[in-house]
């Protein structure tokens, strides 16, 4: 059953000047990608801060939480989908020398992920646990959540009530800012 929704804010990481499946690969922000989410957060005030410890995304959330002196944590559930045999590899390589099963993920991601890829299910229940979490903080604080192009599009489908293999449609350019309404199961231990 679900109970009441909360409201939280994801943002993806800038550039980092990479242009393949990053996944779990710890990339640090380009120049281009510091300017974008400082341009991002222009004028926006948070509470609390959560963060995906790879360096794209803490290294910014640091200094973002240090800047505003709010609290951070960092929750290793908010990490990139792990593609396997397809991290780091350009994606133009990969539509040339593996094109139908790239297709295949991207229409169904649950059924045809990447050799060696993380199971989707497991993705799924690190991401929606990682934010059930965050939602106990988000009853009585503005909270940014700083993660990944695909766990954006995971948790917005989830939230949504999108099929996952929707997830590739969504639109999350580096450094953008996604409002998410997030429904907390009933008997989650949230605001306890």
């Amino acid at each position: 059953m679900i109970g009441k929704h909360i409201g939280i804010d994801l943002l993806r990481h800038g550039d980092t000047g990479q242009r393949s499946y990053r996944g779990q690969l710890d990339d640090s922000l380009s120049p281009l990608g510091w300017s974008q989410l400082r341009a991002a957060i222009f004028g926006r005030g948070w509470d609390a801060i959560v963060t995906s410890p790879l360096r794209r995304c803490a290294e910014f959330a640091q200094e973002l939480a240090g800047a505003r002196r709010v609290p951070l944590r960092i929750d290793p559930r908010l990490a990139e989908y792990h593609f396997g045999q397809w991290q780091g590899v350009p994606i133009e390589t990969l539509a040339q020398e593996q094109g139908e099963a790239l297709t295949h993920f991207w229409m169904n991601p649950v059924a045809h992920p990447p050799p060696g890829g993380e199971p989707f299910a497991a993705f799924r229940d690190r991401l929606c646990a990682a934010l059930n979490d965050v939602a106990e903080a988000a009853q009585t604080q503005r909270v940014l959540v700083v993660t990944h192009g695909g766990v954006i599009r995971l948790l917005r489908c989830e939230a949504e009530g999108r099929d996952f293999g929707e997830m590739a449609n969504i639109d999350v350019p580096h450094a953008s800012l996604h409002p998410l309404h997030w429904a907390v199961p009933q008997g989650a231990q949230v605001g306890t």
